[in-house]
């Protein structure tokens, strides 16, 4: 019997323990502590990466975005801004990081424009690895960036040469998302005649993106059903608005035109939704390809050149600490003896 008189219940069933409850642990300990997921959006100006952010997640992450002109864009370099914001749904949150690099492909002379992107990401695994080899390793904030969105211009033949540099210089360290942004300015026919070109360039010259997982055979039906359409819709052709229209008495997210409507959530208008349940169901892959893939081969790359393991670093930052303490405590007890000899004097006198 309980204090309160209640009878405390434990399973009696015969041959079973209990270890079917490990994953109802796992999953209360994850909620309570949240998700912690950072997005990159990579693409030229006037894409509409900022709209489709805002649409993806529902937030105003950039309620007002400035935009520059013919002659800034000229000298204009990449910038770095990483925005943070909290969402929660039905009691699960999430800790979302966009990274946005306004500047991307918008100078003249754009061959090293993607370095600081590069240098971003590395500085990221490096303060990862960093709080990873210290002596309080329990609240680790991981900022590393998990997924990129790489948007590629509609109004092209398929790729530019800097596409190609760019997604060759950060396949290595980065989950690339290839996206092709406004797709509501082509057919459907000449949509699928880019995704097809778009996905021959990939190939043709060694990029690698990232692969969605196989279904398990023990998944349902639906979800492998789903998984093979999400993986046919690659490269995602997308539109985003903020704008909402109402049709037949229903508000819904879209453009207005001349000739009709084009709806943000509808898949026979385009793949906004696919690139949303990708995103959404494969959240922890993409974490896990970032943890065993792209951060272990910078881990591994890191401890060569330095040539010895972050833990023996660690040890000697604490062995040198240790001896200048020891030199401290020795230098005060010279001093302590010092002072108490000058007061000895006077008396000695």
């Amino acid at each position: 019997m309980s204090q309160s008189g209640e009878k405390v219940k434990f399973s009696d069933s015969a041959g079973y323990v209990g270890f079917a409850n490990l994953p109802n642990q796992v999953h209360r300990k994850s909620v309570k502590k949240g998700f912690e997921f950072t997005l990159m959006v990579v693409g030229e100006s006037g894409l509409g990466k900022s709209t489709l952010i805002n649409s993806l997640f529902l937030t105003d992450l950039y309620p007002e975005r400035y935009i520059p002109g013919a002659a800034e864009k000229i000298e204009r370099t990449v910038q770095i801004e990483a925005s943070t914001v909290e969402i929660e749904e039905r009691g699960v949150k999430l800790r979302l990081t966009v990274v946005d690099t306004p500047g991307y492909g918008d100078a003249i002379n754009s061959q090293d424009c993607f370095k600081t992107i590069i240098h971003y990401i590395d500085n990221q695994f490096e303060r990862y690895l960093h709080d990873e080899s210290g002596l309080n390793r329990r609240h680790i904030i991981d900022n590393r960036v998990h997924c990129c969105f790489y948007f590629i211009s509609p109004f092209g033949h398929g790729l530019k040469p800097l596409d190609v540099e760019f997604m060759k210089a950060l396949h290595g360290k980065v989950n690339i998302v290839p996206v092709i942004a406004k797709a509501d300015t082509l057919t459907l026919k000449e949509r699928e005649r880019l995704k097809r070109r778009v996905l021959d360039e990939i190939s043709e010259h060694g990029i690698r993106i990232y692969q969605l997982p196989d279904a398990d055979s023990d998944e349902d039906e639906e979800f492998k059903e789903q998984t093979r359409v999400l993986k046919a819709s690659i490269p995602f052709a997308v539109i985003g608005s903020n704008q909402l229209i109402e049709v037949k008495g229903k508000k819904i997210r879209g453009r207005l035109y001349p000739w009709g409507v084009v709806e943000v959530e509808n898949p026979e208008h385009n793949d906004f939704l696919k690139l949303r349940t990708m995103l959404v169901t494969h959240m922890q892959d993409l974490q896990e390809v970032t943890q065993d893939l792209h951060y272990e081969n910078f881990r591994s790359e890191r401890l060569k050149r330095t040539g010895k393991p972050v833990e023996e670093e660690v040890v000697d930052k604490d062995r040198i600490l240790q001896q200048k303490e020891a030199e401290l405590r020795r230098m005060q007890e010279m001093i302590a003896q010092m002072q108490a000899q000058m007061r000895m004097k006077p008396g000695d006198d």
